[in-house]
């Protein structure tokens, strides 16, 4: 889920300097030559059509992103209301994608959006209650990010429904249970909330089940391809990473980070990390094929070297510090740094961690939980007041130079970057922000719909 118990899938001055942070603060952009998507082709790099954008690391295509804002914020180009849920904001072609509750709270329903306005184009709605031992207090769903290939749009909702749909109308082109009586995945009590992703002609998604940890299906017609392991499903979702020359979905289960084939669902390696809520919740960040640092709450951080060793693979706990509990679900790596909001409960940080030693760069206190985005050298921050600002930073320290209050409502969706817009929700509107060095300002200045 989205949120401090397991989110996936957390107004200030217009000027802060150097180190010293408001507790206010919320979206920050942080001035670092972050390294952008290496995806080729501009309709992809244009996009946003997965959990983590185009190359599922929360790095945007690089867009020209003004570095202060007037008092009044940047320009706020449209919002509009939208009901209960933490999926992202696919964006594609004009088009914008996303799932809510809505229908008398016992239907979900997949929306598709006019980029420009807001206007909604379609509608697919489904009764979708969330399951009897579902636990309210962190919201209803649904959680999971859809994902656009091809033609077809993958959706998951909160008790484990998945749909393939026709992107450019919503019409069901086949559909699944993954909850249900062939695959009986765990229940989790916050809802089904891990995104899937796509590998070759195959959509592969967490389950959780007796020999359905992973599964595996035919993207054309839903058939099975492939189930495998007995691990039990946590609020993470998988990558596809390349690790010793070799394609792996690696994925936070509940008790252990895994490797997986994903021709076959063979596994390759497990490493456990585990706590006492089996909340594995942030993606796991890879450094350069070989090294990982993953982290959730309680359980701490850990750097691993994954490394072929004959037919099989070793992994190597290289260092562990518990001061680093990243919690929501992004982070974003530039070289040997990882960037993101740690703590649970209690006090909470915005920080930076080299991944490859552990060594912490800043903790900075004023920041409720986050997650990030990096784009044009900056990394986006959404906090879960719904708070905006931008600054800059290195790995020695971190400077804030301006904030805006863009939503206002529970904000534990990771925001979607495409160009200079900005598109973020709260569980109550959706609203599209220009970030660009055009753009005028005046948030208070623009009629919302």
């Amino acid at each position: 889920m989205r949120g401090p118990a397991a989110l996936p899938q957390g107004a200030g001055t217009p000027s802060i300097v150097s180190r010293c942070v408001r507790r206010s603060l919320a979206i920050v952009v942080l001035a670092i030559t972050f390294s952008g998507p290496s995806t080729a082709g501009e309709q992809v790099r244009a996009a946003w059509s997965q959990w983590g954008g185009p190359n599922r690391d929360f790095q945007a295509p690089a867009g020209d992103l003004e570095s202060s804002w007037p008092e009044g914020g940047p320009e706020r180009l449209w919002a509009r209301a939208l009901g209960e849920g933490y999926s992202a904001i696919l964006v594609e072609n004009g088009r914008l994608y996303t799932m809510y509750r809505g229908g008398g709270d016992e239907y979900e329903i997949v929306i598709c959006l006019d980029a420009a306005t807001g206007e909604t184009l379609w509608e697919y709605r489904y009764r979708e209650a969330p399951h009897d031992r579902h636990v309210d207090s962190f919201g209803r769903g649904p959680s999971s990010t859809p994902l656009l290939v091809g033609n077809k749009l993958f959706t998951i909702g909160v008790a484990g429904s998945m749909h393939a749909l026709n992107k450019n109308n919503g019409a069901v082109i086949w559909s699944r249970e993954l909850w249900g009586d062939e695959f009986n995945g765990n229940v989790l009590a916050h809802g089904y909330s891990s995104s899937p992703v796509a590998y070759k002609d195959s959509v592969i998604v967490p389950v959780g089940g007796e020999r359905a940890a992973l599964v595996a299906f035919n993207q054309k017609d839903g058939s099975l391809k492939w189930r495998a392991l007995s691990f039990r499903n946590s609020y993470s979702s998988p990558s596809i990473l390349n690790i010793a020359d070799e394609a792996e979905v690696v994925v936070f289960m509940a008790e252990e980070l895994i490797g997986v084939n994903p021709d076959d669902g063979a596994l390759r390696w497990r490493y456990p990390h585990a706590n006492q809520w089996n909340h594995n919740i942030t993606m796991p960040t890879l450094i350069d094929h070989e090294t990982i640092m993953l982290s959730s709450p309680q359980a701490g951080a850990r750097g691993l070297k994954v490394r072929p060793n004959g037919g099989s693979v070793t992994v190597e706990e290289i260092w562990s510090n518990r001061r680093i509990q990243f919690y929501h679900a992004s982070t974003v790596r530039e070289g040997d740094w990882v960037y993101g909001s740690t703590g649970t409960m209690a006090v909470t940080f915005m920080a930076a961690v080299n991944a490859r030693t552990g060594e912490i760069g800043w903790r900075e206190r004023g920041f409720a939980k986050a997650n990030c985005v990096a784009s044009d050298g900056k990394l986006l921050i959404l906090d879960e007041n719904g708070m905006l600002s931008i600054a800059s930073a290195s790995p020695e320290e971190l400077v804030v130079h301006s904030t805006a209050d863009i939503l206002g409502g529970r904000a534990w969706t990771v925001p979607s970057v495409v160009g200079t817009t900005l598109y973020a929700r709260d569980n109550s509107r959706i609203v599209a922000i220009d970030l660009g060095r055009h753009a005028q300002g005046g948030m208070d200045n623009h009629v919302t719909q």
